[in-house]
């Protein structure tokens, strides 16, 4: 029976919040980025403005309108009108609280590339760890907006088997991108075509269609 490593449960006394908490011990960190502090505050601004926008006029043109023509109310009402209206604008807070809370939740979010895994890392007050492995990953997609457009930033949207992610305001989208899913494509040929399967001549990955006119006839 193998022996258990006694120092395999051991800490390692590193930080705990940071990404090298996260990694198995054979893993490596290829690439790491954050969310581009001003593109992602700009994007809590004026991600539920318009919502915010409409729920405080509706509920000032209905405030203005109640004291014009009710005026004299017995002081309950005006308690119970204040508390409704209150729970009316919660649109409004969230979207302040958000507004507040992007520059915190920008420092503790981070994303890495691993020699096995993508790791997304979030939290404001807590952490949450998502990893994609490599090989679950169906698909990796660039979405770059109005905002992201003036910060020269993108967002990489990942869809896995089972998960997905989204790595916000990421500098140097396009490049990013395509060099994740040329780590995804190395790595899922290496686990599912190891070396000493692969043939030294490939004939039929990366061959060069000729444009022949005959149809029987074979490269």
């Amino acid at each position: 029976m193998k022996k258990i490593d006694d120092r395999y449960f051991v800490n390692p006394n590193l930080d705990q919040e940071s990404l090298e908490a996260c990694l198995e011990a054979d893993e490596q960190i290829l690439w790491r980025g954050k969310p581009y502090k001003k593109s992602f505050i700009l994007s809590s601004v004026f991600r539920f403005l318009p919502v915010a926008v409409i729920f405080l006029l509706f509920d000032l043109t209905f405030l203005i309108m109640l004291g014009a023509f009710f005026d004299g109310l017995p002081w309950f009402v005006y308690i119970f009108i204040a508390v409704f209206f209150c729970f009316h604008l919660l649109p409004l807070w969230i979207w302040i609280a958000g507004i507040v809370s992007s520059s915190k939740r920008q420092q503790k979010e981070e994303y890495a590339f691993t020699s096995k895994r993508i790791i997304v890392k979030q939290g404001l007050i807590g952490s949450s760890v998502v990893s994609l492995y490599y090989p679950s990953l169906t698909s990796v997609n660039l979405k770059i907006g109005l905002i992201e457009k003036l910060c020269k930033v993108g967002d990489i949207y990942i869809v896995a088997a089972n998960q997905r992610a989204v790595l916000e305001d990421i500098k140097d989208p396009y490049f990013i991108a395509s060099r994740l899913q040329g780590i995804a494509n190395d790595i899922k040929a290496d686990i599912y075509y190891p070396n000493d399967l692969r043939p030294k001549d490939n004939h039929g990955y990366n061959s060069r269609y000729k444009g022949t006119n005959d149809p029987n006839e074979k490269e």
